[in-house]
Parts: structure tokens; sequence; C-alpha cells
């Protein structure tokens, strides 16, 4: 359990204060925020890989934030966290790019489309949808990508793991701490 007295000391960038969680094989499950990752270590279910420069202080101590963190023993995928299809996650697994003219754009410029369209027996799921820009959505319309004479940049598939939305995995905001356990990915 985390002392309640325990706060953060200088954390200026939030998403550089999350722990990337891998699983016993080193694979990304997740991304949690500092105060997760610290009980987590506190509790013994993990061991920390790499730590964030920047620390938290109670009265008596001082912690350096877990930047990477690995559980002590294997969670099954497919039993574990299960990524929720969402309009920003859909964005998130596409990093933003139109899956049609391979442009990267603002969520404002970005649609849903469904590969094959809900009118034509499609459904909405993970292996159906991806992020369009507006005028690749309207060109497609209601054909599929080989009717409308279209290509898919990716084949659409249900995500194992997605980091935080407040992270900017190509920018400068990645924790450098986590690039060579998200290379391969």
């Amino acid at each position: 359990m985390v002392p309640q007295a325990l706060t953060r000391r200088t954390v200026y960038n939030r998403s550089l204060s999350g722990a990337l969680i891998l699983n016993s094989g080193y694979e990304p499950i997740k991304v949690v925020n500092w105060r997760k990752a610290i009980c987590l270590w506190f509790q013994d279910k993990v061991e920390v890989l790499e730590f964030h420069s920047v620390s938290v202080s109670s009265p008596s101590r001082s912690y350096q934030l877990p930047a990477v963190v690995r559980l002590k023993q294997y969670v099954r995928p497919y039993l574990s966290l299960t990524v929720r299809l969402s309009r920003q996650n859909i964005f998130l697994r596409d990093n933003h790019i139109c899956q049609y003219c391979h442009m990267k754009f603002s969520e404002k410029r970005l649609t849903i489309d469904h590969v094959t369209p809900l009118s034509k027996g499609g459904k909405h799921e993970w292996t159906n949808v991806v992020t369009a820009c507006s005028s690749c959505n309207n060109k497609k319309g209601d054909k599929t990508p080989e009717k409308a004479n279209m290509r898919l940049l990716t084949r659409p598939e249900k995500p194992r793991w997605l980091p935080n939305r407040d992270l900017d995995l190509e920018g400068n905001r990645l924790p450098s701490a986590w690039r060579p356990y998200l290379a391969a990915r």
C-alpha cells in the first residue's frame, strides 16, 4: 500500500511519470500511472527494470518513479486487460493515419470507416474498423475498399494493448526508458 503522505515532488509531464507494464515474457501489456506502479512495486508483484529521473517523497523517504516494470507472474493476454473498442482507441491503434491515403491527421479531421460497410453485413468490431480522413471516407462511401479501388495501409486487427492517450509514441514525450521494450512492436 502506498503511504498516504506520498506526493509528487516534481512531475511536470504527466505522461513521463507513467510506467510501462511488461508481462513476465517482456511483452508490453499496459501503461499505468505512477501511483499504480508504486503500489505494484510495494506489493512485490513487479520487478522494476527502469526508473524515471523524477521521484516522490513521503515524510521519511524518497522513491524514484518506476518507468518500466515486469510482472513476476505471467498473465495470459486473453485473460488480461482487453482493449475497449472506441473511437480514440482506433485512432491510437492506427497511429492517427488514414488507412487509405496514408497521411497523418489530428483527431478532429479523422473518421471511423467500416471496411465492410454495415449495410453490406459488416460488423462494428476491431477487425472491420479503420481510421480514415473525411475525404477518403466520403470517396469510399458504402463500398468495400476493392469496389472503391482503394487499398488499405494495414489490415485491421484487435490490439493486445494500447498506450495511454496522453502519450506520443513517436514524439519526444515517449520516455526513453520505454524505447527498447517497444522497438519490436
